[in-house]
């Protein structure tokens, strides 16, 4: 899945070139509000099973069983095991489309730095075993503005929308990029004061102490009538960030579509395709420029202090903090987030939360809660809300959300023009 787009766009070697925002792009930008397109790249993977869902959960430390054992969940109201909530990142089969026109495209925005700032997910079904995730996408809108870190920037809300192998919405996904120029980031100062953090034996044992003291709540049944508001959701840890950590979150699925970074000779040919993504590094040598999440001295030649971790990374944090505390039989009906400062190599977050409402709508009884994942340095990083239902001792169990009668439909249309296709495909090869 080409959702969410990754942190880490096309750039040029430091000094070769000045890339600004053309204005044929944002005004082309404007224009595609509001149109979805079939994504026809496909994901690091593209059908889930047991062990893709065990090793995406396991890639940003999720134990959770009905995510990871394949017969943990046969004792559950789901019927098996069930992929992590942010699956999404990770797993997308391609489409067949009609050839999009030029002037419906999207614009490139070549050498232009892209980071995710902030993302509302909804869910409405589960991911199983076997099922096969297909994906569409568009503007929502996009905005202009001005930036302290990198003057001007654009703003755009892209939603995705994840449906299965049946056209069932799966998810929807709306991602806020922040698009800047990145040759105005290194004129700035505003982050030399930053030191890269360092530990003690003894820091690293509170740390471990957070760590021991996490509870995933399991199959204890967490109902609606004993939730009440101010209840603390508790403390997680999750840190210190180190390169390592960046590594495991790319082989558990993510950061591959679409800029693809490979090895030897694919990786000659994806310089091919998109040579100005390829910066050289100290030594000459064309790498990725999204290596920013695990080259520092990369990092640093930007204007930034260190390397740092993807947005996509604590949402995924976020939604492990909030399934933990809701137990088997809760669902998480929706996830927002915010971006608001880098957690760089080195940086320990606490997520620490509290319930702030709950309410019944129609059959589905709800619980709001806010939370936030805080650094060592005192800094709320990425505040966020979620709501989740959770079984009632009144009515039972969890009704699923319904998705949208538009985006269902156009759900429908688009796997059905990739069946069209995929059968002229067929009968094409037949009569060669």
């Amino acid at each position: 899945m080409t959702v969410p787009q990754k942190e880490a766009p096309p750039a040029v070697a430091e000094d070769a070139a000045i890339y600004t925002f053309k204005d044929s792009d944002v005004q082309r930008a404007h224009d595609l509000v509001g149109v979805y397109h079939a994504v026809t790249q496909r994901e690091q993977y593209t059908r889930a099973s047991p062990d893709i869902m065990r090793n995406f959960a396991r890639s940003y430390g999720d134990d959770n069983p009905l995510f990871c054992d394949e017969n943990y969940g046969l004792d559950t109201r789901w019927g098996g095991q069930i992929a992590p909530p942010m699956i999404n990142i990770a797993l997308s089969q391609s489409l067949l489309a009609d050839p999009i026109p030029r002037e419906m495209r999207k614009p490139s925005f070549r050498g232009i730095h892209v980071f995710v700032s902030g993302t509302t997910t909804d869910w409405y079904r589960p991911v199983y075993d076997g099922d096969t995730l297909y994906s569409f996408q568009g503007f929502e809108s996009v905005e202009e503005k001005q930036s302290e870190f990198a003057g001007k920037s654009l703003i755009v809300t892209r939603s995705h929308v994840q449906m299965n192998q049946r056209a069932e919405i799966v998810q929807i996904q709306r991602v806020i990029t922040i698009h800047t120029e990145r040759h105005e980031s290194k004129k700035r100062k505003k982050y030399d004061a930053i030191s890269p953090a360092t530990y003690s034996e003894d820091d690293i044992a509170r740390i471990d102490e957070i760590y021991a003291a996490e509870v995933c709540r399991g199959s204890e049944t967490r109902y609606w009538e004993d939730v009440n508001v101010g209840d603390s959701l508790g403390t997680m840890a999750k840190g210190p960030l180190t390169t390592t950590d960046m590594v495991v979150f790319h082989s558990g699925g993510y950061g591959f579509a679409p800029y693809t970074p490979c090895t030897g000779r694919l990786a000659y040919q994806n310089r091919q395709r998109i040579g100005a993504f390829y910066i050289p590094n100290e030594s000459g040598i064309p790498d990725v420029a999204q290596r920013i999440h695990w080259d520092s001295e990369y990092a640093r030649s930007i204007g930034l202090p260190a390397a740092y971790d993807y947005g996509m990374m604590r949402d995924c944090w976020i939604s492990h903090y909030l399934t933990d505390w809701m137990g088997d039989e809760g669902w998480l009906v929706r996830q927002s987030s915010q971006m608001r400062k880098f957690n760089y190599q080195g940086d320990t977050h606490t997520f620490t939360g509290e319930v702030t409402d709950k309410r019944v709508e129609g059959d589905r009884y709800l619980v709001d809660v806010e939370l936030r994942g805080t650094s060592q340095r005192g800094e709320v990083t990425c505040p966020a809300t979620a709501t989740i239902a959770l079984p009632s001792r009144k009515s039972g169990q969890v009704v699923l959300p319904t998705a949208p009668e538009d985006l269902s439909r156009i759900a429908v249309q688009i796997l059905s023009r990739n069946g069209e296709l995929r059968a002229e495909k067929r009968r094409a090869g037949l009569n060669a």
